[in-house]
């Protein structure tokens, strides 16, 4: 028996880790573990993704999970990405874990199973940040029913001590942990092997007038609207803005410009929410709010 998880994330969410988390539980509990990601751009907000293997037997395949039976998707607006297309290959009767408050809905997997739980807003209120490595974690541990608290437990503290974090983060992590862990249920899974091709998908090239190759296809960059990778999104409070022109310059995406008087206008759909605005900002005319997604 194999079970196969992809862990769906963008750069600073903690795929990588989530993954070497749970992989380092099963194999706590005795079983064979195999975890590797796939970095792509490495920049954070860009999509990443994480796989991890357990297995009663050897694992001999390699590479990546095109086939599996529990998808974890940390970032809701993934499920919307032609980049990253969370839902590709989960099999019939497989597991789909949204990082979310509200219910999700797929009108093209109907035979997949949906879980949700807002991990995001346990983060925040434990760890006082939105990093979810931990959490989507003990999510994955509870919902394959395979792994023991202590197992999770002593894997968080094994994966975060060489990653260098304090005892009192640690601590504060494993308590992340026993929270998700004990607000979720265990799901049976009907794992079976499955082969099948896997299609290369075409993109078309295009030679445009000043001698530059443009790809039009899936995942063009030019309709990546990074605005969607936002866990927090700046608002400036104008009546204390002093058009002081910090936060232009130290934007680092552009996504700033100036009005006639000085003062900055956001473009939203491209502030990734990186927050050095919030943070450089002088007069701090700068808020912050919690981004809703509207699906």
């Amino acid at each position: 028996m194999i079970i196969r998880v992809r862990f769906h994330g963008r750069g600073g969410q903690g795929a990588k880790t989530a993954s070497r988390i749970l992989g380092t539980a099963a194999f706590n509990e005795g079983m064979n573990v195999q975890d590797s990601p796939v970095y792509g751009a490495e920049r954070r907000g860009a999509p990443v993704t994480a796989f991890t293997r357990i297995a009663d037997t050897d694992i001999l395949e390699r590479g990546y999970v095109f086939d599996p039976d529990l998808v974890m998707v940390m970032d809701r607006t993934l499920l919307d990405s032609p980049i990253a297309r969370v839902t590709d290959g989960i099999r019939k009767n497989g597991l789909l874990f949204v990082n979310s408050s509200s219910t999700i809905n797929l009108n093209d997997s109907p035979d997949v199973r949906k879980v949700n739980y807002d991990l995001t807003s346990a983060a925040l209120d434990i760890l006082g940040k939105p990093v979810i490595s931990t959490a989507t974690a003990a999510a994955s541990a509870r919902i394959l029913g395979l792994i023991s608290e202590k197992s999770l437990e002593q894997a968080i503290e094994t994966e975060l001590e060489e990653l260098g974090l304090d005892e009192e983060m640690i601590e504060k992590n494993v308590m992340l942990g026993r929270k998700v862990f004990s607000s979720l249920e265990p799901y049976e899974l009907v794992t079976e092997e499955v082969k099948k091709s896997h299609m290369m998908v075409p993109l078309e090239i295009v030679l445009s007038y000043d001698g530059l190759e443009d790809i039009t296809a899936v995942g063009n960059s030019r309709i990546a609207k990074t605005g969607s990778w936002r866990i927090f999104k700046p608002v400036v409070n104008y009546e204390k803005c002093t058009a002081c022109t910090v936060c232009y310059a130290y934007c680092p995406e552009s996504a700033l410009t100036l009005r006639q008087d000085g003062k900055p206008i956001i473009d939203y759909d491209n502030c990734k929410g990186c927050l050095i605005c919030y943070r450089e900002c002088p007069p701090r005319a700068i808020n912050l709010e919690r981004e809703v997604t509207s699906f």
